[in-house]
C-alpha cells in the first residue's frame, strides 16, 4: 500500500510476487485495474480482499478522487474505523492536492482516524493537506474547527513547524481563545521567515530590520581568507563544481559563533561570492547584518530596468535572491539561466515582444540582457494576473497557465497567505513564500520604514482561467 501511495507501481508489483499466487494475481488487478476490481469485490470482501480494496482505492484516488470516493462509500460499512481513516484520508489528500472543493467533506468521512494509522511520512503529508483543504474551505470560509483538530493529531515534530503553529493560532483565535493564540504567535514571531512575519503582524508588531551588528575587523576577515577549506570551496565553485563547493563551504561553517559567521560572510563578499555570503549570514541567531542577508548588487542597472518595465524593484530583488542568489551565470537543472533564471524559450519570446533585434541565445546571461528580459517578462506575467505580485510570483516559477488554474479553483476570495499555502507544487509553494518574504525585507532596507507582509499578499479572488500566450 505504501508503494502504491507513492506511485511506485513497479516495485509494488514486484513485492506482490512474493505473495501466494491467488493473492498476487488479485493485487495485480487492484493496481492495474482498480475500478473494475472494486466493482467486482465490493459486496463480498474477505480480510485479504479488504486490504486489496484499500490498495485499489489508493491507486484510483491519484487519478480520479471522485470515482475513488464512490467506491469508498460502497465499502464504508465493511471497513474498520482505522481503515476508513486510511481510505478517506488518502482520497481527501489527493482531492486537496488537486484543489477539489469536495476534499474537506471526504476528509470528514475519515473522522479522527485520518492520519493516525499510516506510516509517519504519509501521515505528515495527509494531515498537512487536510489543514490546507480546511483553509480553502468552502463558500462560507475556512473550516477552523478542522484546522484545530488536525493540528492536534500531528506528531510533536510537525506541530513545531511555523506554518502549522501559525494556522493553529489563527484557528484558536477564531474560536475565541485569544490568549492561547497569542502565545502561539509569540513562539514564532521573532523568526525571519514567512510565518514569523505573519505572526508578528497578528501581534501588531511591525516588520523592521533588526539593528546591525558591528562590522567585523579587517584582520578577522583576513584570517578566514587563509582557511584552506574556504579556498578549496571557492576553487571548486570556480571550476563549475558548485554543489561540491557549497558542501565544502558549509562544512567549514560548523560550530561557528555569530561573530565568526558575519566575518566569514564578509570574506565571501570580498570574493564576490554573494550566494555564500547569504548562506553564511543566514545562520546567525543573535547578531545580524541584513545587508549581508539581502544584498543589492547591480542596483543602478536593476532599478533602471525595473522602472522601464513598470515593476517594483524590491520585488525583483526578492525574486532574484530566490532564483539565483545573484550568481550571474547560474544555470538550473532544467536550463534556466542568469540572474533571473530565464528559460531560453521564454527569453526568445520576450526579446521578440520587446523588439530586441540583436538578441542571441548566447547573450541570455549578460547582465543587461538578463535584467531587461527578466523584468519585462515579470511585467507581462503581472499584467496577465491583474497586477497581483503573489500570483505573478507563482506564475514566474510554475508558469502562467498553472497560476490561472489555481486561482480559478478557489471557492471564494481568500487571503493571500491561504493561497500561498495551498499551492499544489511543493517547490512553487516554498518559492512564493520566500519571494514575498524577501520582498518585504528589501522594502524595509530600501525605504527605511516598517512593512506589512499581509498587505503585500493581499486577497486573491476566483477568476475563470481563460488562456494565455505567455510561455
Amino acid at each position: 500500500r505504501a508503494l502504491v501511495e507513492q506511485n511506485q507501481l513497479t516495485q509494488a508489483r514486484r513485492l506482490g510476487n512474493l505473495l501466494p499466487a491467488r493473492d498476487a494475481a488479485q493485487l495485480a488487478q487492484a493496481i492495474d485495474r482498480p475500478a473494475p476490481f472494486l466493482a467486482l469485490h465490493a459486496r463480498r470482501l474477505t480480510d485479504v480482499q479488504r486490504e486489496l480494496a484499500i490498495i485499489a482505492i489508493a491507486r484510483l484516488a491519484r487519478e480520479n478522487p471522485e470515482q475513488a470516493a464512490r467506491h469508498a462509500a460502497e465499502l464504508n460499512l465493511h471497513l474498520t474505523p482505522e481503515q476508513r481513516g486510511l481510505v478517506w484520508g488518502r482520497i481527501g489528500h489527493m482531492a486537496a492536492v488537486k484543489l477539489m472543493p469536495e476534499a474537506v467533506d471526504w476528509y470528514r468521512h475519515g473522522g479522527e482516524q485520518v492520519g493516525t494509522h499510516v506510516d509517519a511520512a504519509r501521515a505528515d503529508e495527509v494531515l498537512e493537506w487536510q489543514i490546507r483543504a480546511a483553509l480553502r474551505g468552502d463558500a462560507r470560509g475556512p473550516d477552523w474547527t478542522m484546522v484545530r483538530s488536525t493540528y492536534a493529531r500531528m506528531d510533536a515534530e510537525l506541530q513545531r513547524d511555523p506554518a502549522w503553529i501559525y494556522w493553529n493560532a489563527r484557528a484558536l483565535a477564531a474560536a475565541g481563545r485569544a490568549t492561547e493564540a497569542n502565545d502561539a504567535y509569540r513562539s514564532i514571531a521573532g523568526r525571519f521567515n514567512f510565518y514569523g512575519k505573519l505572526a508578528a503582524e497578528e501581534l501588531a508588531e511591525p516588520i523592521v530590520i533588526p539593528p546591525a551588528a558591528p562590522p567585523p575587523p579587517r584582520e578577522v576577515v583576513a584570517q578566514h581568507a587563509a582557511n584552506a577549506g574556504f579556498t578549496r570551496a571557492l576553487k571548486l565553485i570556480e571550476l563549475g563544481l558548485r554543489v561540491e563547493g557549497s558542501r565544502e563551504w558549509g562544512w567549514q561553517l560548523r560550530n561557528r559563533s555569530d561573530a565568526e559567521l558575519l566575518a566569514i560572510a564578509e570574506y565571501a563578499r570580498s570574493r564576490n561570492a554573494l550566494d555564500r555570503m547569504i548562506a553564511t549570514s543566514d545562520r546567525t541567531r543573535e547578531l545580524f547584518d541584513f545587508e549581508q542577508r539581502f544584498p543589492a548588487p547591480h542596483r543602478h542597472d536593476l532599478e533602471r530596468h525595473a522602472r522601464a518595465a513598470g515593476v517594483d524593484e524590491t520585488w525583483v530583488y526578492g525574486l532574484i535572491r530566490q532564483e539565483s542568489r545573484f550568481i550571474t551565470d547560474a544555470r538550473s537543472t532544467v536550463g534556466a539561466q542568469g540572474l533571473m533564471q530565464l528559460m531560453p524559450r521564454t527569453a526568445r519570446y520576450v526579446a521578440r515582444r520587446v523588439g530586441m533585434s540583436d538578441y542571441k541565445s548566447s547573450r541570455i546571461t549578460e547582465l543587461d540582457v538578463n535584467l531587461k528580459l527578466g523584468t519585462s517578462y515579470l511585467k507581462f506575467v503581472l499584467d496577465d494576473l491583474d497586477g497581483h505580485p503573489l500570483l505573478a510570483s507563482a506564475a514566474y516559477n510554475a508558469g502562467p497557465s498553472r497560476a490561472r488554474a489555481w486561482r480559478a479553483a478557489l471557492p471564494r476570495p481568500v487571503e493571500g497567505a491561504i493561497f500561498a499555502e495551498t499551492i499544489p507544487f511543493n517547490e512553487t509553494r516554498d518559492y512564493v513564500k520566500k519571494v514575498m518574504s524577501n520582498t518585504v525585507y528589501y522594502a524595509a532596507l530600501f525605504e527605511s520604514k516598517a512593512q506589512s507582509l499581509r498587505d503585500r499578499l493581499g486577497t486573491v479572488g476566483p477568476k475563470a482561467a481563460g488562456s494565455t500566450e505567455l510561455p
